[in-house]
């Protein structure tokens, strides 16, 4: 049984709302603060190094035996001595050479790392309204492979949402409210 098997529903729920309702309370509260760090956030390369490191990081310890999160990749397995190898060269790099989006692009690959704990806590649950965790796993899987292979499509989406405060006040309350949901459904429906 893999770590992220072990994550409670409830558990997984608190996280993701602690996260949605804490980004969107300060995305509602501070508007403004808000829109002017995403506008500049796709060309933030020192969040941008961070971001990556977490990202492939995670992804090592994924691979590396030993870890507390190691993973078998069944047909792959002969490739971990390469990606033990290969991840922290190909890391350095990136995070070296790569200015372009660095941020969004490690945001993307934080964001597939972080749905894989979301979906597997939500494995064979029988609780109700589980699906708001993997709908929002496989929300983050998607636009994490857009920000990893297209990352100026993430720029273009903030582009969008802050182009009028109205548009940019509603998509905050409406993330407000399914971080409320979350939450609601893991003191009510989740329970260990």
């Amino acid at each position: 049984m893999h770590a992220y098997e072990k994550i409670p529903l409830n558990t997984a729920g608190f996280v993701l709302a602690a996260f949605i309702i804490g980004l969107h309370l300060w995305m509602v509260l501070q508007s403004t603060a808000a829109i002017d760090f995403f506008k500049k956030f796709p060309r933030n390369t020192a969040l941008g190094r961070v971001l990556m490191t977490i990202g492939l990081a995670w992804f090592w310890l994924l691979v590396i035996n030993g870890s507390p999160i190691t993973m078998e990749l069944n047909d792959f397995n002969g490739l971990k001595p390469i990606l033990l190898f290969v991840v922290p060269i190909v890391g350095f790099f990136i995070i070296k050479d790569v200015k372009e989006f660095l941020a969004v692009r490690g945001l993307g690959v934080v964001m597939l790392m972080a749905a894989a704990p979301l979906l597997a806590a939500a494995w064979q649950e029988p609780n109700q309204f589980k699906f708001l965790l993997p709908l929002y796993a496989y929300g983050m899987i998607i636009k994490g492979l857009f920000c990893v292979g297209m990352p100026y499509y993430l720029r273009d989406m903030i582009n969008w949402a802050t182009a009028t405060p109205s548009r940019f006040r509603f998509l905050s309350l409406a993330g407000l409210a399914y971080g409320i949901a979350v939450l609601s459904c893991a003191l009510m429906f989740w329970g260990a």
